[in-house]
Order: C-alpha cells, then sequence, then structure tokens
C-alpha cells in the first residue's frame, strides 16, 4: 500500500487543518489504530513536512496499514521534539465498526447541534472512516463544532 498523494482532510477540517497546525482526523485514526498518543504540542513541535508525510498515510481498515505509521512518529518525534508517543491498548470492537448500531454519542451531539441523529441504515451507509469521524467528535458530552459540519459533509444533515 502507498501513501496518498496529499494529506486526507474533509472539507470541515480545511480550516483547521490544512496548514496542519492541528491533527488532522486522518492522523488521528492512524494514531488510535497503533494505540499511540501525542499532545497537541507535540504535534506542532514536527516540522511541517513530517505533519504532512503522516496525514498521508492510508485510512483503510480492510487493509493492512503500512508499519511504517508509528516507525515514522516515533523517529519523528525523538528527532524533534525527543519525546515519544504515549502507548495505550486500542480499543478492539469500537461502536464506530458496528454498522447495526448509532453510538449514543452521535445522538447526543445531534441533539446539541439541533439536528437529527443518523438512523441505522443511513449509519451503515458511511464509510468506516466516517463513521469512525463522527464517533470521535460525538466522544466527549460538550457540543462539538465540527459534528454538525461533518454530519452535512457526509450527507446525513441538510446544507445549512
Amino acid at each position: 500500500m502507498s501513501l496518498n498523494e496529499a494529506p486526507l482532510l474533509f472539507g470541515f477540517e480545511v480550516e483547521s487543518s490544512e496548514n496542519l497546525t492541528y491533527i488532522p482526523m486522518c492522523v488521528r485514526f492512524n494514531l488510535d489504530r497503533f494505540g499511540l498518543r501525542v499532545s497537541l504540542a507535540q504535534w506542532q513541535l514536527l516540522p511541517w513536512e513530517d505533519r504532512r508525510l503522516l496525514a498521508r498515510f492510508p485510512v483503510d481498515e480492510d487493509v493492512e496499514i503500512e508499519p511504517n505509521f508509528d516507525h515514522a512518529l516515533f523517529e519523528m518525534l525523538r528527532t524533534h521534539a525527543n519525546v515519544e508517543p504515549e502507548w495505550f491498548e486500542p480499543d478492539p470492537t469500537p461502536a464506530w465498526r458496528d454498522v447495526n448500531a448509532v453510538p449514543d454519542g452521535i445522538a447526543h451531539q445531534a441533539s446539541l447541534a439541533g439536528m437529527g441523529a443518523p438512523g441505522v441504515e443511513a449509519w451503515a451507509r458511511l464509510a468506516p472512516f466516517q463513521r469512525y469521524v463522527l464517533a470521535k467528535l460525538a466522544r466527549k458530552p460538550e457540543s462539538n463544532h465540527d459534528f454538525a459540519p461533518a454530519m452535512r459533509e457526509f450527507g446525513l444533515a441538510a446544507q445549512a
């Protein structure tokens, strides 16, 4: 598997992540898959080209990701920040993988945003990465400013 030609950014991320100041969802996805945590401060210590490279790694669930993501991240952080990412045990069955049930946090975030939660059929039609993104954006009880734009971008709410 090869790297994407450019960082994979959703439309709702462009304003905040286009310059890679913030950690884009594609990097968050791979961090979660490998069980790695980096702080925003650590991310921002990396040179732009390193952040861009990490944002080009694939996000496909049904294929083996290049094992170079975690190695690249370790070397970049050691070189530029003299730190290592924190390890955690990834959830082997995250809620976003279940196409038969919409995670509770999604309904809560939709309610906070004044929109309806997607039904199970709409949830199942989403690509795995889109389900991951919505679940990630909905994980905290307070309103997430990117949730409604993501719902609209993924075709789950009327465009405002």
